[in-house]
């Protein structure tokens, strides 16, 4: 009878899963599985990326784009204002007596001006007092009138002295208009009133009452013969004369003499000895400031020359080396720069005299398709036309003007700059948001594929194992019946069949 043979003798069952990835089959199935993974996502991936890529792209363009068009923009103030354009200067021929401002609505021309007197505030001075400042004076109200406007200021024991006084009528919320101060000289202390607004209107009143009488020494009352107080200043009107003509100011900044003309009194003019004596005029000349309409008009083609620059830069093609600007084709921006050569290139059939195209005062197209200024054409332009170079550039049909409202069609909150810019942001959040969906389905996809590699690996495994257990058993039997031959033939026992 043969012996059995035992199944563990070494030999794994059948039954046994292996479960670590790959050992059954030898197969690295993680890197398997990323590369399937990968090779599915690919095509999406890199379109997705392509687009973000020229989405990226436009949005840094239209960045560019619309700083320079902010930057021409806002070069269009000072041209769209005929003020600001069409400026006028003031200069006085001795700066010492008086300067000068001018408005555009000033005529050009010269005026001749002598001033006999400044517009001084009134100025009130006590009698020294050997006591100082901080001499008792005494107490009660002290009533303080400038130019009809009253104020009633009370003095007590604790503000009696002539520095407290002081103070007191600076502090006085109801101060009609007068400040206070202590002027010390070698024969004692003084207080100085003086007016803060000049004019003959503006004189200084002071009276006082109740208290202990001290305050009688600072009344100013001429009226009515109280004049302990000495007035070392009159309030005074400014006189002057313009061509002659006698005026009058209560201040020395003079705005209603010379149309859209300020005057800044400064000092008398010298006198000139007769009777009545007269002043030594000075000349004011009001002239165009062409200076400063060339200086705007100047960084208006700068800043032009830069937005066009841009514009070549962002949507042209370079063939030398085939690359295409982000903005190669886009429509907004051709539609953008065929309207703003249409403006640039208008004629304005109002002006009838003087130039009435940007060509007719020195800006045209070039070769490079900028603009040039010529200096000259502008300058005499300028100088001989100011207000029709300020018609044609200022104004309700100014192309500035013109301009100006094109531009805020694109640049405004909501306009066209911000439709693009948020069209493209929505793009890329459209390419983030589909990007995220992807890795979703090739995370499952991934799953997916290492559940299948993990089967087929313990399919094999369990392959394996049953390989190896029937080459042990087969093995094991030929064993066996070797040893069993071997057995009987070394007994010497032979079958003869009888």
């Amino acid at each position: 009878m043969s012996t059995p043979i035992s199944s563990s003798s070494g030999a794994s069952s059948p039954s046994t899963v292996i479960s670590s990835q790959g050992v059954g089959s030898g197969l690295d199935i993680a890197a398997i599985v990323t590369s399937l993974t990968t090779a599915k996502a690919a095509p999406l991936t890199n379109a997705i990326n392509r687009s973000n890529t020229a989405l990226n792209a436009q949005v840094s363009a239209f960045g560019t784009f619309n700083s320079a068009v902010a930057t021409f923009q806002a070069t269009l103030t000072a041209l769209q204002n005929p003020a600001q354009l069409a400026g006028r200067t003031a200069a006085l021929a001795d700066a010492t007596i008086a300067t000068a401002t001018a408005t555009a609505g000033a005529v050009t021309g010269q005026y001749s001006i002598a001033v006999q007197n400044l517009a001084t505030p009134a100025s009130l001075s006590s009698a020294p007092n050997l006591g100082g400042a901080t001499a008792v004076i005494g107490t009660g109200t002290l009533q303080i009138s400038v130019g009809g406007v009253l104020d009633s200021i009370a003095i007590d024991s604790t503000d009696n002295t002539l520095q407290g006084i002081a103070a007191a009528i600076n502090s006085a919320p109801g101060n009609p208009g007068v400040t206070a101060s202590i002027l010390t000289t070698s024969d004692g202390a003084r207080l100085v009133l003086t007016g803060t607004k000049t004019g003959a209107t503006n004189g200084i009143l002071v009276t006082q009452s109740g208290g202990d009488g001290g305050l009688a020494s600072l009344v100013y009352d001429p009226a009515n013969n109280l004049t302990t107080l000495t007035q070392t200043q009159a309030a005074l009107d400014a006189n002057f004369t313009v061509n002659g003509y006698a005026a009058t100011s209560a201040s020395n900044q003079v705005t209603s003499v010379i149309s859209g003309v300020t005057l800044n009194l400064l000092k008398a003019s010298a006198a000139i000895a007769g009777t009545p004596p007269t002043y030594t005029p000075t000349t004011l000349t009001i002239g165009n400031d062409t200076a400063g309409a060339q200086t705007s008009i100047g960084t208006f083609v700068s800043a032009l020359n830069g937005l066009l620059s841009s514009i070549q830069s962002l949507a042209s093609y370079d063939p030398t080396t085939q690359t295409a600007g982000p903005l190669l084709g886009n429509a907004a921006v051709q539609s953008f720069q065929s309207q703003l050569y249409k403006i640039l290139g208008q004629v304005n059939a109002g002006i009838t005299s003087g130039p009435n195209s940007l060509a007719a005062i020195g800006i045209g197209a070039n070769a490079q398709g900028t603009y040039s200024s010529n200096s000259a054409t502008l300058g005499n332009a300028l100088t001989g036309n100011l207000d029709s170079v300020s018609k044609l550039l200022s104004g309700p049909n100014g192309i500035a003007t013109k301009l100006n409202t094109f531009v805020t069609q694109y640049t405004q909150a909501g306009g066209l700059l911000d439709t693009i810019s948020n069209g493209l942001k929505s793009s890329l959040t459209d390419n983030a948001k589909q990007l995220a969906a992807l890795n979703d389905r090739m995370k499952v996809y991934a799953a997916t594929l290492t559940a299948e590699y993990n089967a087929m690996d313990t399919a094999v495994a369990l392959l394996k194992q049953t390989q190896t257990y029937l080459t042990q058993q087969f093995n094991q039997g030929s064993l066996l019946s070797s040893t069993s031959s071997n057995s009987s033939l070394g007994s010497g026992t032979t079958n003869t069949g009888s």
